[in-house]
């Protein structure tokens, strides 16, 4: 499940899923770019996740999708407002995939598609990642393929240093040891990147966006 954007063994992940985005800046972003307060949304593999209960508090109306290959929603033809898709689908674009997300959105409806975007200490910790490089680029799949991007600066914060540098280390092993050496503060920056388009917006020259 995509519930975070690494695969750890359970404490650990709950423990991830404690620290990362405190201040919710991903759930507002999703709001800015859908909205989805007071709309069907479509979550795709992330039951439980952190996002999918500030979508509920947010007042979006969040019915879950797993995630399966080849790409399939469970959903009527134009039952939904907002498709969200959080790390672990849309790696990278896919016509078929674009195509089924449309079906079930309605009209003016959104896509929104969420991965790492680099740039900041957690990338430190997976070293590389089609998400740090190429996605993001101009000339990458995304932005060639009729999204926009904006990037959410955000945290995982910890509440001591110590914390943090025990949790990297376990978690990461010698990557995190080294990440967690380097702290200042019990805190790692962290980037996220929505790739947002409309229901059925072609390709073209891109427009970045960046914000908080």
């Amino acid at each position: 499940m995509s519930n975070l954007p690494f695969v750890l063994a359970a404490p650990l992940a709950e423990q991830l899923g404690r620290v990362l985005d405190a201040e919710g800046k991903l759930a507002r972003a999703l709001e800015a770019l859908g909205p989805v307060a007071g709309r069907d949304v479509a979550l795709v593999d992330a039951p439980g996740s952190r996002v999918a209960a500030e979508l509920d508090d947010l007042g979006a109306r969040v019915a879950h999708a797993p995630l399966e290959q080849p790409f399939r929603l469970p959903f009527g033809d134009a039952s939904m407002d907002v498709v969200v898709s959080l790390w672990s689908g849309f790696r990278g674009v896919d016509t078929d995939e674009l195509a089924e997300a449309d079906r079930v959105l309605r009209p003016g409806g959104r896509l929104l598609v969420v991965h790492d975007y680099g740039r900041d200490d957690v990338s430190r910790l997976r070293g590389e990642a089609p998400e740090y490089g190429p996605w993001s680029r101009r000339e990458g799949p995304f932005l060639r393929g009729g999204f926009k991007i904006r990037v959410i600066h955000c945290w995982w914060t910890f509440a001591t240093l110590d914390e943090a540098r025990t949790f990297l280390d376990e978690a990461f092993g010698p990557a995190g040891a080294e990440v967690g050496a380097a702290l200042k503060r019990p805190r790692l920056s962290w980037n996220v990147a929505v790739y947002h388009r409309a229901r059925g917006e072609a390709g073209g020259e891109p427009v970045g966006e960046a914000g908080d």
